[in-house]
């Protein structure tokens, strides 16, 4: 099951304009999912003259029971957003409260679509 958490997903595009592989084919388990893929992507929304490229950057988790997009950031970010972003997920302890973030997601969506169907 994909799940797309974010608010007016029409705003992806066909695909991401880019995207950073901050955990490939992982052996990493929390709360009884294991953990595959990890990604973010950025999508290019808007460009004003004077602030730049409007961004939306959304983080991808891939599980055994299920995956996940959901936004992590958006808003004129500069040039280097994705990768700016990126390197304070990976320096910081940000990649474990984005699992958990996702885990707790998809759990709740998870349990949302299972009620939705009886």
């Amino acid at each position: 099951m994909k799940i797309i958490d974010i608010i007016g997903s029409k705003r992806l595009n066909n695909g991401p304009d880019k995207t950073i592989v901050l955990m490939a084919s992982g052996n990493f388990t929390e709360r009884g999912y294991q953990i595959k893929n990890i990604c973010l992507n950025l999508y290019l929304q808007d460009k004003d003259p004077k602030l730049g490229p409007y961004s939306l950057l959304t983080v991808y988790v891939e599980t055994d029971k299920g995956s996940i997009e959901m936004t992590y950031d958006e808003g004129y970010r500069g040039d280097n957003a994705l990768e700016e972003a990126a390197g304070f997920l990976t320096s910081h302890l940000g990649m474990s409260g984005l699992i958990l973030r996702s885990i707790i997601q998809l759990e709740s969506s998870l349990e949302y679509n299972m009620k939705s169907t009886y």
